[in-house]
């Protein structure tokens, strides 16, 4: 064997070498742990904030404030604080949510498709506004790869509901690789059918983790309409009186 072929073999051995070991160090992680640090961080103890919804569409624009509060990864309560909502009560617990009118002193519980319904005219369902934060409870997650979105680079992860209860069969996500903020998601059908579309425009820092501030949506089932919900101020880890996330506070 001339000299020429051994240099070609000490040159093939670790570029086989670098072939065995290259695919498991891209896929040092998974679409369930990416998933999982992405709850994990939008999930605080519990949370106080204050904030409002606008909605543009063909008829003019509505705005909209709320107090909100949150207790882990399941238990929240918003309250309407603009003067034609004033009172109005939106209470999520674990695998119910149940909205309060003040003004007929009427409670009512949503579950499944009623849940994409919309919230106050905007673009935003009561499951958007609400929704818990254990995401592999409902949806097969899958690691389509990364994209870069806004010159920040995201893993790109597509989830496939595996229960009926959920608002959107399916979800496609564009996850921030360093602190696991989405910076845009796209709900549609199992068909394929884009539902609706979420884009975060700015952010804020609270409890060492990246929020998003302000937030634009678009229903794609409405014709000239988009709603942006911003925070105005955000506590994290307050002292809550476990109460707020109860029925009978619902009715207080």
């Amino acid at each position: 064997m001339c000299k020429h072929d051994k240099s070609k073999k000490h040159l093939l051995f670790p570029l086989l070498l670098l072939l065995v070991f290259l695919p498991s160090n891209l896929s040092a992680v998974s679409a369930e742990e990416i998933i999982q640090k992405m709850d994990e961080l939008a999930t605080f103890e519990t949370s106080y904030s204050t904030g409002s919804i606008q909605t543009k569409d063909r008829f003019g624009t509505k705005t909209s404030t709320f107090n909100a509060w949150s207790q882990g990864e399941s238990d929240s309560l918003i309250e309407f604080t603009s003067t034609a909502e004033r009172g109005q009560k939106i209470l999520r617990t674990k695998g119910s949510l149940y909205l309060f009118y003040p003004d007929a002193e009427e409670l009512i519980r949503l579950q499944g498709a009623a849940l994409r319904q919309s919230m106050l005219g905007s673009d935003i369902s009561y499951e958007d506004m609400t929704e818990e934060k254990n995401t592999l409870d409902n949806y097969k997650a899958v690691l389509e790869g990364t994209e870069a979105f806004k010159d920040t680079m995201c893993y790109v992860i597509t989830l496939t509901a595996t229960t009926r209860s959920v608002a959107y069969p399916v979800q496609k996500l564009w996850i921030d690789t360093e602190n696991y903020l989405v910076w845009k998601a796209q709900y549609s059908t199992a068909q394929g059918r884009l539902l609706k579309e979420m884009e975060v425009l700015s952010t804020l820092e609270a409890g060492g983790r990246v929020i998003a501030s302000e937030t634009r949506i678009e229903d794609k089932m409405k014709r000239d309409s988009h709603t942006y919900m911003r925070l105005d101020s955000l506590e994290v880890n307050p002292v809550l009186d476990k109460k707020i996330f109860t029925l009978e506070n619902l009715t207080w």
